[in-house]
Order: C-alpha cells, then structure tokens, then sequence
C-alpha cells in the first residue's frame, strides 16, 4: 500500500484549533486593512468650498461605520427634557429666546431699533420668519452627518434655567441619546457680544461641531431693495473682508459634505446695518476659525406670483470644543472699530470711502452739538460751500473770460462746421480755438471745476448715509423721518430740483449753443427724476438743497461785484 492512504485523519480538537487560529488571523487582518475608521474631526487641508447638509437621513461613511468600531465601548448616559421650554436672557440692549428644543434662538431682538414697517413699527427681530418654515433656526448645532445633525438639532435639551435671565447671565444647554452628547455653554454681557463653547462627543469620542446661524438674517420688512439684496455670507482671512451675496453663494445640494474652510480671522452673515459675527477667542490667533456656508430656497410671492427665494446660511468652528465670541448687533463704525480683530470693514463705504469716511465723522462731530442729523448736514453743508467758495470765483472769473472770446470762437466753429468730425481740418478748429485760449489765459475746465469737485462729494455723502447704522430711521423735520431713505413724498427733489434751475438761470453760462444752454438747463430736471427713481437718501438732497440756496447767494454776491462785462467783437475770420 501507499504511504498516504495510510495517514489518519486530524482529531477534531486539532482542527477546531486551526480554525480558531485562521478565523482569529483573518479578522485582525480585517480589522487592520479594511474595517471603517471612527469619526475624525475634518482638518483644513481641504479647497475652498462651500458645505451644506445632505438630503436627510443620508450618513457620512464614518459614521456609518461608527457603530461597528465602537460597539463594545460603554454607553453614555441619556439626557434630556421631557417637554419644550423657553427662556429668555435679556440686557438693556437685546432680548434672546431660547428653545430647549435643540437648544436654538428663536428671537433676537435689538431693543434701541425698529423694523422698517410702515406704519407699525416694531422692535427689530433679527431672526426671521423663515426661520421657523424651514425648521433652521440661530445657534443650531452643524455636524458632519446629516442624521445626526437632525437629531441633535430636533432634540429636547436640559436646560440650565427655567426662568428668564438677565444680563451678565450663564445658560447652558444639554442633551445626550446614549452615544452622540451635545453641550452648549453661554455667557451673555450687556454688550452686543456674547461667548459660546459648543462641544460634541460620540460615544465618548470629540467630533467636529460649529455653530450655525439658519434660517435667514436681518430686517425683513425693509422693501427697496428687497431685503436679500442686501444680505451676505461675510468673513475675514488674512486681514481681507470677503463679502459673499446669495449668488456667488451654492446650492446646499452642490457642495460636499463636511468639508469646513480653515483660516478664517472671523466670519458671519450681515445686511445693510446688522450682523451676526463669529469670532475666536480673544487670545487665540489669527486665522484660526474653520466655516462652511450654503444657501436654500423657500417660496415666496411677489407682485402676487410664486417664486423661490435663497435663503443663505453659515456655520463656524474652532478645534474641538468650539469656543467663540459672537457680535450680533448694529454695524456701527466706531464699536466695530475697537473689536478685536476689528470689524469696521462691515460699513461698507464703497469705492469713495476716502470721501464718505470723513464726511461721516464730520457729521457725527456735528451731531454731538447740534442733535438732530438733518440740521448736522445742513451745517456740513454750510461749511463744505464756504471752503469750496475760492473755487466757485476761480470758475465764475473763467466763465467772464470764455463769455469774452465767445463770439470768436462762434466764428472758428461756423468756418469750419462743414467738415466732417473725421475730417482732419478739425484739427486745425481745434488749435485755434486753444490758442484763443491760451492768449486770454483760459482753462477750458475751469468753469466746470468746482462741479467735478461736488460729484464725489456727493457720491461718498449719498454712499455714507445709507450705509450709516447712525442715520438709520434719523428724522430732520415734519414728513422727513429716515434721512437714510429717499423722500416718501418727493418734496425735497421737487425743492432741490427749482432751488437749481434758479443757480443755473444766475449762473453765465460758458457756450454760446443753444443746445448746450438748453441741456445746461435741464440738469436740475434729471437730478430730481433721479432722487424719485432710484433709492437715493433723502439726506443727500438735503445737502444739494442747502448746497444750491447757498450757491444762489454766493452767486448773487459774484454777479453784483463782478459784473459781465459785454462781449468782444468776432475776431476778423480766416478762410479755412
């Protein structure tokens, strides 16, 4: 016989050994080159995007897998409420609502301002409307997953009070299922900035947890322009404001998810006058704030039909726990200014903001003497004109000289108005005009310079004072209540408008063409179907006002003691 059909088999204790033993290798290589890894905070090595939740009930891969590595460890305690509570934390300056019921805002009111709701004007709630449509609400909590992220935004928090708090006053919120605990900590000052620590734990193990403001933010009751015209996702980065609108802001759904954008100074959400600002601590470094941002859509009617409007939302972390300050209230320059890091660069001066700067603290200067904003400008105005007066003879003496030679250059012009603008004897025109010019001593902008010098004054004051928190809803007189806004009635652009044509009529004019003339003429028309069509402060037509009554004097003044001396004869005409 054969050797092998000679051997016996294994005892059944051997080959359950081998097995165990097969089995035992197989699952440690398993669990060393394929199992799922528990949830890890995201670190920022990421490109800038911007995130959003899922669709709901959809679960990032690592905390699909959490269960399964985790399952052994010991369970936390369950913690809850069992029913929903409100308490409220209050200063002279603001009134918070906080819900137990995921331990969110559900109103932020600034007590020293009012909506822009005619004629009921409330106290304004910085919190909107849509807020409670979507189901998002202020400081809710932002996770990674989706699931989770529902649930402990929908969960029925202990809280810390049950009675209404004032300020300096702590509130905590907390809340655990067993295995995800969240822990809100706030600290509220009686200024407009608060401290939050916000700390997130699954089965005992940190994972990343921002806090968000949902929900929309800002006045909803202002209505030119529509309120998201104004509304943008803001941060800082390396010292540069970036000011996102809802379009360059995504879509929830076409963002990754859980991706959080680091280096961040600080970040939050603002409209024309109000924001919500997340900053680090005050120790921490620059940079140091993680934050993703999205926009959803909800429906709403305008001009009685149905459309989607965006609805953009931000959230902001720090290195687990998440600890932050957080500014919410008006954008006022100088309070922005002393923050840190500072946050001045939220009163968005535009491209004039050389101009717009001082002129708005020249006017708040005058505002500390003279309380009321309207007559500040008046003043302003007066003393802008009195500055200006040097330029105004400089122009009224260039004008007296072109009046002279007009006749001249009337007869250069009819010589050569048969040609063509391409002809090149036009270029001839031209170097006899100059040097008629040139031999009397005129500069042709001269008569013109002072208007060049009142347009940018004019932008940067219109731009000043619709972008001052200061003279928002600041009233002058009568029907005149919001000096920031344009005149309800048209009075004023009707006043400016005729107080200009009159400077115009006393004002020589420096053309001889009746074209020119007439266009000259009706200048202070188009300005006030300009205050009447779009949005321009009712302020800025004050200054113009008040800058044309003194213009009407001045010129008066010029027109008695420099005479217009009559015309010169045509100079005797060459052939061309």
């Amino acid at each position: 016989m054969s050797e092998a059909p000679q051997k016996k088999d294994l005892k059944p204790e051997l080959r359950i050994f081998i097995a165990s033993a097969l089995s035992i290798i197989v699952i440690l290589l398993w669990a060393k080159f394929f199992a799922p890894k528990p949830p890890a905070q995201t670190q920022q090595t990421n490109p800038p995007a911007a995130a959003a939740p899922s669709a709901p009930g959809a679960q990032s891969n690592a905390v699909n897998a959490t269960p399964a590595v985790v399952k052994a460890a010991p369970p936390v305690a369950v913690l809850g409420d069992k029913n929903e509570r409100t308490i409220v934390v209050e200063s002279d300056l603001y009134r918070v609502e906080f819900s137990n019921r995921g331990g969110v805002v559900k109103r932020w009111k600034l007590k020293k301002y009012l909506d822009d709701d005619k004629p009921k004007q409330k106290t304004l709630d910085l919190v909107q409307e849509t807020s409670k449509e979507l189901g998002a609400w202020p400081f809710a909590v932002a996770l990674d997953d989706q699931g989770l992220e529902n649930t402990a935004n929908s969960a029925l928090y202990v809280s810390s009070a049950s009675d209404n708090l004032t300020a300096p006053a702590d509130l905590t919120f907390s809340w655990s299922d067993g295995h995800l605990e969240i822990t809100k900590r706030f600290h509220f000052d009686e200024t407009y900035v608060s401290k939050a620590e916000v700390t997130a734990k699954y089965d005992g193990k940190p994972i990343t947890a921002g806090l968000a403001w949902l929900g929309g933010f800002g006045d909803r009751t202002v209505t030119n322009p529509r309120p998201i015209e104004t509304v943008n996702v803001v941060y800082s980065e390396g010292g540069k404001l970036n000011a996102l609108p809802y379009k360059k802001v995504d879509d929830w759904d076409k963002v990754a998810r859980g991706l959080w954008l680091g280096g961040k100074d600080w970040t939050g959400i603002e409209d024309r006058y109000f924001a919500a600002v997340f900053l680090p601590d005050s120790n921490a470094p620059s940079g140091k704030l993680e934050t993703r941002y999205w926009k959803v859509w909800h429906p709403v009617q305008i001009d009685g039909k149905n459309e989607a409007e965006p609805v953009p939302q931000i959230a902001t972390a720090t290195n687990s726990p998440t600890d932050l300050r957080i500014y919410v209230g008006p954008k006022d320059y100088d309070v922005l200014k002393k923050m840190s890091p500072p946050l001045h660069s939220l009163v968005n001066f535009g491209w004039l903001e050389i101009i717009a700067d001082p002129l708005f603290h020249g006017m708040k200067w005058l505002q500390k003497y003279i309380p009321n904003w309207g007559w500040a400008i008046v003043v302003m105005t007066l003393v802008i004109n009195m500055l200006l007066f040097p330029l105004r003879i400089s122009s009224y003496k260039t004008t007296l000289k072109m009046q002279r030679v007009a006749p001249e250059i009337k007869a250069i012009n009819e010589r050569y108005k048969k040609y063509s603008m391409r002809d090149p004897r036009k270029a001839e025109m031209n170097k006899e005009v100059m040097a008629v010019y040139a031999r009397e001593g005129i500069n042709p902008v001269g008569g013109c310079f002072q208007m060049l010098v009142q347009m940018p004054i004019w932008i940067g004051l219109n731009t000043a004072l619709r972008n001052a928190i200061e003279l928002r809803h600041a009233p002058w007189f009568s029907w005149i209540t919001d000096l920031s806004a344009k005149d309800p009635y048209y009075i004023l652009p009707v006043v400016m408008a005729a107080s200009m044509y009159l400077a115009t009529k006393m004002t020589p004019m420096t053309t001889t063409d009746p074209q020119q003339q007439a266009m000259m003429k009706f200048m202070p028309l188009s300005f006030a179907g300009m205050f009447i069509i779009f949005p321009i402060s009712s302020g800025l037509a004050v200054y113009i006002l008040t800058s044309s009554l003194v213009g009407i004097v001045q010129q008066y003044y010029l027109n008695r003691t420099h005479p217009i001396a009559p015309a010169g004869k045509p100079a005797k005409a060459k052939k061309a």
